[in-house]
């Protein structure tokens, strides 16, 4: 780890200006120092994605992708060095962090492959009477300057579901992570320059709201791609004006254990995914409803597995669970615990706090007043109730402002198909966990869980424009 980040611009690490210190969460000690950026330096990032449009666009298609097979490549050489910036940035066990890192190998190996299959389509004008005697096409072009905006949970992988896609488009990008989480997107950007990325194609500035804020509103931006809380979201949303905006927002995942499930299977991946990454994920397993016939027998099972979680320090090899992103974060989700227990709920496991450590926790008999089950906990706690019959489960499901994910444990497969038909939500996982995504699929929300989608080959449809031609014979 360096002594100092420096922001990216044109190709040049930028080290002028003031810095804010990075601090580990687990124990509040300084890692290292990020130069903060001023209004100056984020007008100047953005002059170069302008001024780099046309080297973009012009791009050939295998240089852009084997641009992102390099950069991959490196990711994958230099994965240890990463896992452990990470793991310093966001406080999360290394073996999530590395988790991390393969990930976002694969995220740029398939927007290569993406952006090599990014192909015209023709148009068979002659289906129409008149239509004779044209070929009809439509190709895809850039959209311009993107505004790439990133969440602090997963600052690697999030950087490369953005920037991949967008290069592999033929764009150029600013990119935007937290004030916490920026040494390991310079990092990447440092990659992209060092594999022969044309200078300005991709900018890194660093900052918090003020920031963000003057790119949503530079009108030279043409495409805003934002993860992070829906508030954040709506209010980019309202503030974007005439520009394209995909957001990937919050979440309070709900998963089903049906009567006939395998309770082994969905206490095994319900535990994985509420734990993993500290549950400081947008699609971390927050709401279990089990049907009253196999409730007792499957809470104790996940009662019995979440006792054997390990919590320490995240370098730690044998951690399971660590530090939340701060203390702050840590305080807000203990008191929405002690909240829920005021409530009637039954804390099973856990439920204590230590600094920036929330213990995992299992909460029985969670119901939809309580801020649990309504909003989004992002941290070590998930909440259990039971059901009796599918379609009241279903309905429990869809009681949410949010609809990002949603798993179903169950062998009925007129179930299945009620799950698949019914639940609101941009994507129904069957005998998986809301928490899986492979990160080439298709991936976003409906309702207040934001709109578009990423996962490379549809980020690379949402980041391009169709333009129709034709030609007269």
């Amino acid at each position: 780890m360096r002594d100092i980040y420096g922001l990216v611009i044109n190709g040049r690490e930028v080290l002028d200006g003031p810095t804010f210190a990075l601090h580990f969460p687990w124990d509040g000690s300084q890692v290292t120092r990020v130069v903060l950026a001023d209004r100056h330096q984020v007008t100047q990032a953005v002059d170069a994605a302008e001024a780099a449009g046309e080297v973009a666009r012009h791009l050939p298609l295998w240089r852009r992708a084997e641009i992102l097979d390099a950069v991959a490549g490196e990711l994958a050489q230099r994965r240890e060095e990463l896992a452990l910036l990470v793991t310093h940035e966001v406080g999360k066990p290394i073996k999530d962090s590395r988790a991390e890192v393969d990930r976002s190998v694969s995220t740029l190996h398939f927007a290569a492959d993406a952006t090599r299959a990014l192909h015209d389509t023709t148009i068979p004008l002659d289906a129409m009477k008149g239509g004779e005697g044209r070929l009809g096409a439509v190709i895809r072009e850039p959209v311009g300057i993107i505004a790439a905006i990133t969440g602090f949970n997963f600052p690697l992988l999030l950087a490369c579901h953005k920037v991949g896609p967008a290069i592999g488009g033929g764009n150029t990008v600013v990119l935007k992570p937290t004030p916490q989480t920026s040494a390991s997107s310079i990092e990447l950007a440092r990659l992209f320059v060092a594999a022969g990325l044309p200078e300005g194609i991709l900018n890194v500035v660093t900052g918090g709201r003020e920031q963000g804020e003057q790119l949503v509103s530079d009108s030279r931006v043409r495409l805003i791609t934002f993860t992070g809380s829906t508030a954040v979201g709506k209010h980019i949303a309202a503030s974007a004006g005439y520009k394209r905006v995909l957001l990937e927002l919050g979440s309070n995942a709900a998963n089903i254990v049906d009567a006939d499930a395998n309770l082994t299977l969905a206490a095994d991946r319900c535990v994985a995914g509420g734990f993993s990454a500290v549950g400081q994920s947008c699609i971390s397993v927050q709401r279990i409803y089990a049907h009253q016939s196999i409730y007792a027998q499957f809470t104790a099972r996940l009662v019995d597995r979440v006792r054997r979680l390990r919590v320490g320090d995240p370098r730690d090899e044998g951690v399971d669970v660590a530090s939340v992103i701060s203390v702050e974060a840590a305080q807000r989700i203990a008191e929405w615990i002690r909240a829920a227990e005021a409530d009637g709920a039954q804390v099973l496991v856990g439920g204590g706090r230590q600094g920036s450590v929330v213990d995992p926790t299992v909460i029985a008999e969670i119901r939809s007043p309580m801020r649990v089950v309504r909003d989004e906990v992002f941290g070590p706690v998930i909440g259990v109730a039971p059901f009796s019959s599918f379609r009241e489960a279903v309905a429990l499901v869809n009681d949410s402002r949010y609809g990002l994910q949603a798993g179903v444990f169950t062998n009925n497969l007129g179930h299945a198909m009620e799950a698949i038909q019914e639940i609101r939500s941009g994507s129904v996982l069957i005998n998986e966990a809301s928490s899986f995504r492979a990160d080439h699929m298709p991936y976003g929300g409906v309702k207040d869980s934001g709109w578009g989608k990423e996962g490379p080959a549809a980020a690379l449809a949402e980041m391009t424009e169709r333009k129709v031609v034709m030609v007269r014979l």
